[in-house]
């Protein structure tokens, strides 16, 4: 991305190569391919450098628009200060999504039950202890976002750690029975 500067304060900004005019000069799209950052800057045209500090992840938190400033001959583009969203819709939208999972992977196996209920034959225990691990699971994981105290614990809920293979706190639901 770049900036156009005049009087020292950011007047245009161009996220993409563009046909520009300078006075009376045009200037074709490609000029800021083609011209070192020097050249580019004799004209008023700098890249931008973009602080991301306070970009959070937008699931959970509402991020400012970008503010773009000149200083000391360079353009910045840097966001405000992000605000959480309301911690009680995110847990509603998480204990949504994993019993939504679980019912996913339950379903699956419906038709042992079904089948079993018909006087046909028994549902295979190894059947059996993954619903109920299904099920327990779920159970944990929807405690767990319940007593998450902010959205930063809820965030932490579902990061990833650096360990082979990597977990998260949250944990995972159990690998379905073998046929």
């Amino acid at each position: 991305m770049w900036a156009k500067v005049e009087s020292g304060s950011v007047t245009k900004v161009y996220a993409r190569p563009t046909a520009i005019t300078i006075g009376d000069v045009n200037y074709p799209q490609n000029i800021m391919q083609m011209w070192s950052a020097s050249e580019l800057e004799a004209i008023g045209i700098y890249e931008i450098t973009t602080d991301s500090t306070n970009f959070k992840n937008q699931e959970y938190y509402n991020n400012t628009g970008i503010t773009y400033t000149y200083d000391s001959g360079a353009v910045t583009g840097a966001y405000g200060t992000a605000t959480a969203k309301d911690l009680d819709d995110l847990k509603t939208r998480h204990k949504i999504s994993i019993n939504s999972q679980a019912n996913v992977l339950l379903q699956k196996y419906d038709w042992y039950t079904l089948r079993a209920a018909d006087g046909g034959t028994a549902i295979p225990s190894a059947v059996t202890t993954y619903k109920a691990a299904v099920r327990t699971k779920s159970n944990t994981m929807c405690i767990a976002v319940d007593n998450a105290a902010d959205v930063d614990a809820l965030v932490a809920l579902y990061a990833y750690n650096s360990d082979d293979p990597p977990t998260r706190s949250l944990g995972e639901f159990p690998d379905e029975p073998e046929d």
